[in-house]
């Protein structure tokens, strides 16, 4: 398959993601067929690996090699098993294809003609003679069932789990190179590069099925049929591929992952610090068009500037912080992504930003969720946050904010109807339409009448709340828009200390 040519892919996304994966892969890749699930986005597109890595709201991209309906669920344990196993089971050929078509994607120019009948062939006449003459013992010493956690979470990184039930990862692992098909001189080489293929089966199992099996015996099963299938040898630690199998009361899924680390692992992120792809689905609310201003009032590690600097990079940025180590996090992560003249810092007060009135186009923030916001009495901050970060918002600008579950019931007590009750925006991820890459479209909040904020914040008009999870923790993007000028009696510095105004570009300052 070249790059030319649709392929059918899947990629994770963190839970209330899901619209904002099947948005962008529709207006990057060009995608067709998207199915929107928990935890996933099924697309066909025409894109080679380049293409495919600049995903940005995803976790980890499979190619995709079966869909099928849920696995009928029994008592009987090896009547299921054996509905697994044929899940993998198919003619030796169709999995050098599969291997060839997955080659190709990384860049490999193939040995050899991995999709030769002949080959095929050659391979399963050893697979068949391995098969009739490994006794009972050697079948059960072939494999090793080794169980950790499917997600490895780098330092400083959460785990993106689609569901909250409990799930293992079976990785299966030949013991000894002896047990597998013999080799001799006279083989053809192609056979022989196949049968010296090594794989690994990671295996995730979840709803009624993992009530009857484990994710390690699901494992075991799977490896041991690829194993006697194709003659393939097993390894945990650097595999030549890897089998992921998902099977849960949706659907059951085997693909093949086409890079080794998730796409959330920014390369151009030295320091980590909120989410990247939880960054990036805000950024992409905020409407950055070319030559606008952007702001990050608690830039922190400046992750927010990052994922929206490399995305539009024709915009000019900004971020102000209070911590110095934050600014310094900051600085270095900028200077690392090659980002100095885009991004400027300042140290600053998010309560009295030393910047002029109505003079950004989007203002984006993670809202921390720390100490200062635990208590009733810190939460009361908040309003006059939101009071400068509205008067320094331009009319029509937009308004991103990522809130706790605490910190979004005091923003809710801010807001009301127009006829006096409660605002209620949609909170639920698949029900609104996530944005395009360009920013263009969001979910607008549900209510009765139009809701807005109270006298406090009456020039910013709710458009829309995003639930999405950070792991351990659930969060929710509020978006908002500037409708009109504030009133006289708005807080804050009108200008910049020197000219009053902001450049149109700028650099990152190293701040002490």
């Amino acid at each position: 398959m070249s790059s030319a040519e649709p392929g059918r892919f899947f990629c994770t996304a963190g839970r209330g993601l899901e619209p904002f994966l099947a948005r962008e892969v529709r207006a990057r890749l060009g995608a067709t067929e998207v199915d929107c699930v928990s935890g996933k986005v099924f697309f066909r597109a025409a894109a080679g690996p380049g293409e495919l890595r600049q995903l940005r709201s995803g976790e980890r991209l499979f190619l995709l090699l079966k869909k099928h309906s849920p696995l009928p669920v029994s008592g009987n344990r090896g009547k299921m098993l054996h509905e697994i196993k044929s899940l993998v089971i198919e003619d030796p050929k169709y999995w050098l294809d599969i291997i060839s078509v997955w080659r190709k994607l990384h860049g490999h120019k193939g040995k050899t003609d991995y999709a030769s009948q002949e080959n095929a062939l050659a391979l399963k006449r050893k697979s068949e003679e391995e098969t009739n003459t490994a006794s009972k013992r050697q079948k059960t010493k072939q494999v090793k069932a080794i169980v950790s956690e499917e997600c490895q979470v780098g330092a400083g990184e959460a785990c993106e789990a689609p569901d909250r039930m409990s799930r293992q990862e079976c990785w299966t692992e030949s013991r000894t190179s002896s047990e597998l098909p013999s080799r001799g001189s006279g083989e053809d080489p192609a056979a022989s590069e196949e049968l010296n293929f090594s794989f690994r089966v990671s295996c995730r199992c979840s709803g009624a099925i993992a009530r009857i099996l484990t994710s390690q015996e699901v494992g075991r099963a799977i490896g041991t049929a690829l194993v006697k299938q194709c003659g393939w040898r097993t390894d945990l630690r650097d595999p030549d591929v890897e089998i992921f199998v998902h099977l849960n009361d949706i659907h059951s899924v085997v693909g093949i992952p086409l890079f080794r680390l998730p796409l959330a692992n920014r390369e151009y992120i030295r320091t980590a610090g909120l989410r990247s792809t939880v960054a990036w689905a805000m950024a992409s609310l905020a409407e950055i068009r070319a030559g606008a201003l952007v702001l990050d009032p608690m830039c922190g590690l400046g992750t927010i500037l990052l994922e929206a600097a490399k995305e539009w990079p024709e915009a000019c940025y900004w971020g102000a912080d209070i911590s110095d180590s934050q600014l310094e996090g900051a600085d270095g992560n900028i200077r690392a992504a090659g980002l100095v003249d885009k991004i400027e810092l300042l140290k600053a007060s998010v309560k009295a930003l030393p910047l002029p009135s109505e003079s950004f186009d989007s203002v984006i923030s993670d809202i921390p969720f720390g100490k200062k916001f635990k208590t009733t009495s810190d939460s009361q901050l908040l309003p006059d946050l939101l009071q400068e970060m509205e008067r320094v918002l331009r009319v029509g600008g937009t308004l991103v904010l990522l809130l706790s579950q605490e910190l979004r019931r005091h923003v809710d007590r801010l807001t009301r109807c127009a006829g006096g009750d409660p605002a209620e925006a949609s909170a639920d991820g698949d029900s609104g339409a996530a944005p395009s890459v360009d920013g263009n479209s969001s979910s607008l909040a549900q209510g009765c009448g139009k809701p807005v904020l109270s006298r406090h914040f009456g020039s910013l008009l709710p458009e829309g709340v995003y639930a999405v999870s950070l792991g351990k923790t659930d969060a929710f993007i509020h978006k908002y828009r500037k409708v009109s000028a504030p009133g006289s009696s708005r807080t804050g510095t009108e200008s910049c200390p020197s000219t009053g105004t902001l450049p149109g570009t700028g650099s990152s300052l190293a701040v002490g």
